[in-house]
């Protein structure tokens, strides 16, 4: 039986079988890092990179935002330092940013206390990941500058 033969039964099969599920489709995950959990809060899903030499806002992903934090990944310091550093990003007090899971892991989410909608955390986080971008590239024309 050819590849394509087995391919083309395994899709039928697959596509049939869905078809006749009865059960509601679940809704899919939101697509952007920034969503709201069943309590009403707004969440924050990070892939951290501590022990870089600045704190920035490195990557925008449907899954996750990369943070880069200059901090150490020891006794909680990069994990105090992100919660810092976003709440300066976002204009929020320090106490309305929580780690919320992903203690020990770079793969975190961040809850925010404070009464705000995800488009406006949204809007906070490309505005500071804008200025993050821009103060890199002003280093390195003026690195290029100084040692040419």
């Amino acid at each position: 039986v050819s590849p394509f033969l087995r391919l083309y039964h395994y899709c039928t099969t697959f596509t049939q079988g869905k078809s006749q599920n009865k059960e509601p489709e679940r809704p899919l995950p939101p697509l952007a890092p920034v969503a709201v959990d069943p309590k009403g809060c707004v969440t924050i899903a990070i892939h951290a990179k501590p022990g870089s030499k600045q704190n920035a806002i490195t990557d925008w992903t449907a899954e996750a935002l990369s943070v880069a934090i200059a901090a150490p990944p020891s006794e909680g310091e990069a994990n105090a330092e992100l919660c810092r550093y976003l709440s300066k990003v976002l204009e929020l007090r320090k106490s309305d940013v929580v780690l919320d899971e992903g203690g020990k892991s770079r793969e975190k989410v961040v809850k925010l206390l404070a009464s705000t909608t995800p488009e406006e955390i949204l809007e906070k986080l490309k505005k500071g990941s804008q200025k993050g971008i821009k103060a890199r590239n002003e280093k390195y024309i003026i690195g290029k500058l100084f040692y040419c």
